[in-house]
């Protein structure tokens, strides 16, 4: 790799072609940041919506370190991986403990710093000051693995490496610039999962694997284990104008969020009706209907239940004989407080989306 032939043009090609974002040329750290967190995640124009929710309530570092992770999970909440959430507050407070609420101008510094890996430590030094290290996604090694026609396995991290080494042995005197730079020709003319732009690329003069008509075929990444599927049935308690909800454990799976009780295995709602009157609940069901999430792992193919319980239900007593495995730790909360309060992940919001229409009627 040459600066002549992959910098230089790849540096004026963003010149012209750069999209505006709002944390994009803000000169704000805080801002690249939270972005970059965000964008591991979603696309750039998903994004958006939740960047602007998120700075708005939490504008600095020093906010983001004070607020309670109810609140921090649902500003959050919609993004996924809810862990990433948690590591930007563990790392605000020790921001504010220990570098006077900014964020380090170092490399190394920043990598210290919860949930802040190598393509986060170098996007944040490299945007926000202008230090000279690569910032290497998914979309980095795309493009140069393409462009070199290279087929070693990007899931490893001597690759990785190797391509964070090439870049920074021609690195440019914009190294802001440049990252950002491959990662949008990543984005929007060197795509994965179809073929490529490449009459609108400006490295396409000297991509080798363009050359041989097979850009299509990099980069190469070793296959996955199949995902395992989990079947679950879900049960929606409500019992008057409240809903049943379960905070989860704080390890494992959507840990610590709030659930609504499930079990594993796909229930019908004649033997769940069954089930009820034999524990002596009264109560009317009505199928919901199936959804399906899928984890990194693991796939849940949902099927819910409504569960409508007497309004003069003791709750606390009831709680314990209802289906569920978390139905036990029950709190029952309004409509309301499930669209502004709690957070329950994007696994569930097919079921919370049909209990917050209901009150639209």
């Amino acid at each position: 790799m040459k600066k002549e032939t992959f910098a230089e043009p790849l540096l004026a090609w963003y010149d012209a072609n750069k999209r505006e974002m709002v944390w994009r040329d803000q000169g704000d750290p805080y801002y690249t940041w939270i972005s970059e967190i965000m964008l591991q995640q979603t696309r750039i124009e998903a994004a958006k919506e939740y960047f602007v929710r998120f700075t708005t309530e939490l504008p600095d570092i020093d906010s983001l370190a004070k607020v309670s992770e109810e609140r921090l999970m649902k500003l959050w909440e919609g993004l996924g991986y809810y862990s990433r959430a948690r590591n930007l507050k563990k790392a605000a407070e020790i921001l504010m403990a220990e570098h006077g609420g900014e964020l380090p101008a170092d490399y190394d510094k920043l990598l210290k710093l919860p949930g802040v890996g190598p393509y986060t430590a170098g996007a944040i030094a490299s945007i926000a000051y202008g230090i000279p290290v690569p910032a290497v996604d998914g979309n980095v090694l795309r493009v140069v693995m393409r462009f070199l026609k290279c087929g070693e396995d990007i899931s490893k991290m001597s690759v990785r490496k190797n391509v964070e080494n090439m870049l920074m042995a021609i690195m440019p005197e914009r190294p802001g610039d440049f990252n950002q730079a491959i990662m949008e020709l990543g984005e929007v003319v060197c795509i994965p999962n179809g073929a490529p732009l490449c009459e609108s690329c400006p490295l396409a003069p000297a991509c080798r694997s363009r050359a041989a008509g097979c850009p299509e075929e990099y980069p190469k990444k070793a296959e996955k284990k199949p995902r395992r599927i989990e079947k679950r049935s879900l049960f929606i308690y409500q019992c008057g104008e409240q809903y049943g909800i379960a905070k989860r454990a704080d390890k494992g799976l959507l840990a610590g969020l709030y659930e609504f009780p499930s079990e594993e295995g796909h229930g019908s709602k004649k033997a769940l009706e069954n089930r009820l009157k034999e524990s002596g609940v009264s109560a009317k069901v009505t199928a919901m209907g199936a959804a399906k999430h899928i984890f990194s792992h693991v796939e849940w193919h949902m099927k819910g239940f409504l569960v409508e319980l007497p309004e003069d239900t003791n709750l606390v007593e009831w709680r314990r004989i209802l289906p569920g495995e978390s139905a036990a730790e029950m709190i029952f909360v309004s409509r309301e407080e499930l669209a502004h309060t709690f957070t329950l992940p994007v696994a569930f919001h097919s079921y919370l989306k049909q209990i917050l229409r209901g009150e639209e009627k």
